[in-house]
């Protein structure tokens, strides 16, 4: 998403970020480590507690990393170990111009409450408690004429490829111009196999990222992005990205990270 922001921020005019499934914008490490009855393991020592202290990460993830170091100290943390975690809303607000525009949308009303309190007073910020995918029919299309929409569910429902299906017949009908970032977990319980070959079928560019970090069998082993109508030169830094967090973040010898054009420009 931040490499995404970057490129649409390569010419002057102003664009529109929507964020579907934004969450509450920040997280706190130490507090998601003790659970919601008695304390558990915490998960960010095998995600961002392997890149924390890193210092030969690519331009593409060193940028990511800066910012989430800033949000993490700005914040109040001076441990040598990260705390304060931003959410997609947090880190495309970092990124943002004075000019670019900012939608979130989360349904879930204490996530929302807490998204609110984040990002009140904000300018150029607004909140919404409704369903992410009416945002699609909502917001698009912009008044800035150009757009970033990052769909990034959480796939509690057998569903879920059905409404972003519906939500891309929309989008496309609305403001097919527009880039999306559309996240999915690799996973047998939720194949994402059929809803790519929808995109393939629809003819637009779009490429898909893929990060697996275990074999089959490991419940969700890994995650991908389709960028549909992707930035210049976006899909190189896709490469890097996966290539490094590969070899970095790996669970077991099937690791791998991989970038693969549906529809060419």
């Amino acid at each position: 998403m931040v490499r995404l922001a970057r490129a649409m921020q390569r010419k002057e005019k102003a664009f529109l970020y929507v964020d579907t499934h934004a969450g509450r914008g920040r997280y706190d490490l130490a507090k998601a480590s003790e659970g919601d009855t008695q304390a558990r393991a915490p998960e960010w020592p095998e995600g961002i507690g392997r890149l924390w202290d890193r210092a030969d990460a690519p331009p593409e993830v060193a940028d990511y990393l800066g910012l989430v170091r800033a949000f993490d100290l700005r914040h109040g943390n001076l441990a040598p170990e990260p705390r304060f975690y931003p959410g997609s809303p947090r880190l495309a607000k970092a990124v943002a111009r004075p000019q670019d525009r900012i939608e979130l949308w989360e349904k879930h009303p204490e996530e929302c409450d807490a998204l609110r309190d984040e990002f009140h007073g904000e300018r150029r910020v607004s909140v919404h408690r409704a369903d992410g995918y009416a945002a699609i029919r909502a917001c698009l299309p912009p008044a800035e004429r150009r757009a970033l929409v990052l769909i990034d569910p959480p796939f509690e429902s057998q569903e879920e490829w059905r409404h972003i299906e519906a939500a891309m017949d929309e989008a496309f009908r609305r403001f097919p111009g527009g880039t999306y970032a559309i996240w999915y977990p690799l996973s047998g319980r939720v194949p994402a196999a059929d809803y790519l070959g929808y995109l393939k079928s629809l003819g637009k560019p779009c490429f898909t990222t893929e990060l697996a970090l275990a074999g089959a069998g490991t419940g969700i082993a890994g995650c991908g992005v389709v960028t549909v109508n992707p930035p210049w030169k976006v899909d190189d830094e896709a490469r890097a990205i996966v290539g490094y967090l590969a070899t970095v973040l790996c669970l077991g010898q099937e690791a791998q990270g991989s970038v693969r054009w549906l529809v060419p420009k």
